[in-house]
């Protein structure tokens, strides 16, 4: 049987910078992922948007945490990963969206984050040519950003591996043994381990994970799709998000990346709930009518492929990180609610002070996003 201080199932998003950041502490660490490299599930999926603008208090700070680490990496250690600071940009162009937004501001305020209302004016500098007719201002967070998923994904592996971690790849668990409260063994199709902590970091298949220790969690993937377009000279800065619903679809948004590409994704209304990866006939026509509508000029763009991965959904729009009850060895970090590439760094390095520390750090964090919460509402800017 192999042994290891923290064994991570899912090198992902939240998998792979987690086992850099167990590495570097000391711990032997081991991940364990069934596709074939890192990020293969629905990190690849990703847009690259990293922002801080949540209207959760623990996600701002997790996220505050990952741009430093982006940062860090492009111009501390000159690791290209294409981040642009082009700051998210949430538009108003109702008076419930304006009012929510500045409601919003104090406890985006409060919480630290460097976030404003703006007005038209400066919105159409920031982003020449959108639509200006009824729009009423918006928040602005010049912080925020985007960047490659494939780059920052591969480099976080990189380090990982440099630091000391293990990566299994093209291995699949099969089952986990509990003795007492603890996960004594798992096994997969190839190998047997023990572990003083096991992590699930399975993205879409987390709750079919969780049950092979008798335990329920609200877990479900929802498909959603993203397309890009050719490069074009820059012309745009921000991330621009709309989260005005129409009977269709509910938020979009787009942005210029640092190579000139324009990214673009949509919520469908309602949400899919399914497993299916393959693109639809439907996603296009339906996302380019409301953002050439927002951005007339959009529409001499040429789209050059679309893509479809998976929201791993809990029923607030919250992820879960929670050390469950009776489980004394098990840790989740789980429902990421496709926000997993902009939570992963941060959280990867929090939650590994915690696995390496013998005190309780970042308990506020395990208290806040705990399994057992009552998952009532929906964050408002999700």
């Amino acid at each position: 049987m192999t042994t290891c201080d923290v064994l991570i199932i899912g090198a992902g998003s939240v998998g792979v910078p987690l086992a850099w950041y167990c590495a570097q502490a000391g711990l032997k660490t081991i991940v364990i992922e069934q596709e074939a490299s890192w990020g293969r599930g629905q990190n690849r999926a990703a847009i690259g948007g990293v922002r801080a603008t949540h209207s959760d208090p623990g996600k701002i700070k997790i996220c505050q945490e990952s741009i430093n680490i982006i940062k860090d990496l492009q111009f501390g250690r000159g690791i290209d990963l294409e981040w642009h600071s082009g700051g998210y940009l949430f538009v108003a162009y109702d008076e419930e969206r304006e009012q929510a937004f500045r409601k919003l501001l104090l406890t985006q305020k409060k919480a630290g984050l460097n976030i404003d209302w703006i007005e038209p004016e400066r919105i159409s500098q920031l982003a020449p040519g959108v639509r200006m007719n009824g729009l009423r201002g918006g928040t602005y967070s010049p912080e925020d950003g985007y960047c490659s998923p494939l780059m920052t994904n591969t480099a976080l592996h990189r380090l990982a591996r440099q630091a000391g971690a293990e990566f299994r790849f093209g291995e699949r668990v099969l089952s986990m043994t509990l003795e007492g409260d603890r996960i004594s063994m798992v096994r997969t199709d190839q190998e047997e381990y023990a572990a003083g902590r096991v992590v699930n970091a399975a993205g879409a298949t987390a709750a079919e994970l969780a049950s092979m220790v008798n335990l329920e969690i609200p877990v479900h993937p929802d498909a959603h799709e993203a397309g890009v377009t050719d490069p074009v000279e820059r012309f745009m800065e921000p991330m621009l998000v709309d989260i005005t619903p129409d009977q269709e679809s509910g938020n979009y948004y787009f942005y210029q990346a640092e190579t000139g590409q324009i990214v673009f994704c949509i919520t469908p209304k309602p949400q899919i709930w399914e497993r299916d990866c393959d693109n639809t006939s439907s996603f296009l026509p339906l996302v380019l009518r409301r953002m050439t509508r927002l951005y007339p000029r959009l529409a001499n763009l040429r789209v050059r492929r679309t893509w479809r991965g998976l929201y791993p959904m809990t029923p607030d729009g919250l992820p879960i990180i929670a050390e469950p009850e009776g489980i004394s060895n098990l840790l989740l970090t789980v429902g990421m609610c496709g926000q997993g590439f902009m939570l992963g760094p941060g959280l990867g390095k929090l939650l590994a002070q915690r696995l390496a520390g013998s005190g309780k750090e970042h308990q506020d964090l395990l208290d806040e996003f705990t399994l057992y919460r009552k998952f009532e509402g929906m964050e408002l800017l999700k």
